[in-house]
């Protein structure tokens, strides 16, 4: 399948009845493995990846991210979207350019946020965050294909709990033309239904698979959600039995945990199943 065709898969599995979920991978086996679960979308995540090298999120280059997106990309013949952070740069043109990086790398989608990485001031003010999505709307409009962009309004995340002032970030990145409307880090099913309706008829991409939330697919495809990310949840989980794995085995000298894994011939063979297209 070509970029074209995947680009054009994606942005139809937004456009359809329901809700789906975008599984997020962090690298290429883990993709696979996704991809032979009967994922329809992948997205990556930026924490996942980090904790492959060893580091904390928000320590990875650009470059590396790329790299490990076009790796990802050659795994699956799914549709891609990136966690690309911040687009790795303050100025709105600067940042715009990751855009077009991604798409080199075979992404067909990718986020921009209004995070700053900053702990003295995390939130990027409107006007530059604003700034900031039009000029990655206008690097994607460019391609020669479909690219779907994510604006992400990251207040909540960053213990800023203002729903007004979100819903007001989230309503201009849509008018500068963001496909889909992302704000992490909402709890309660009435806040991510009333950002529905503000942002409505664009998608909004809602996350589970954070401590003490347990909303339910159907539940926020009743109230509107058109796509459910899950952002580290499935790294975090992947690297939690890995650690609770080896502390078994020093701790107490057992292997029981071997009786959970995977068969190595099964993970083999999904593996080595060869890629469509």
């Amino acid at each position: 399948m070509s970029q074209r065709e995947k680009s054009a898969a994606f942005r139809a599995l937004h456009s359809r009845a329901g809700a789906f979920v975008i599984a997020n991978a962090w690298d290429a086996g883990s993709a696979k493995l996704l991809t032979a679960a009967g994922f329809e979308a992948i997205a990556t995540t930026s924490l996942g990846f980090a904790a492959t090298l060893g580091r904390v999120d928000g320590t990875v280059s650009r470059d590396e991210v790329l790299a490990n997106c076009a790796q990802i990309v050659q795994a699956t013949p799914l549709p891609v979207s990136a966690d690309l952070e911040n687009c790795y740069a303050r100025e709105p043109r600067a940042a715009a350019a990751t855009i077009a990086l991604a798409a080199q790398s075979g992404l067909v989608g990718g986020s921009i946020e209004d995070a700053t990485g900053s702990a003295a001031a995390p939130i990027y003010p409107f006007d530059q965050a604003l700034e900031r999505v039009r000029a990655a709307v206008a690097a994607a409009r460019a391609l020669p294909f479909p690219f779907t962009l994510t604006a992400r309004a990251e207040n909540f995340l960053y213990g800023v709990a203002d729903l007004k002032d979100t819903i007001r970030r989230l309503e201009a990145f849509a008018d500068a033309g963001a496909d889909v409307l992302f704000a992490p880090g909402l709890t309660s099913l009435d806040a991510i239904a009333t950002v529905v309706k503000a942002v409505s008829p664009k998608p909004v991409n809602a996350i589970m698979g954070l401590a003490g939330k347990t909303l339910s697919l159907a539940a926020l495809e009743d109230i509107g959600v058109r796509r459910v990310s899950v952002g580290s949840a499935l790294a975090r989980a992947a690297f939690g039995e890995f650690l609770r794995a080896a502390q078994e085995i020093r701790s107490k000298g057992t292997f029981g945990f071997a009786n959970q894994a995977i068969p190595f011939a099964e993970i083999n063979a999904m593996f080595k199943r060869p890629r469509a297209g």
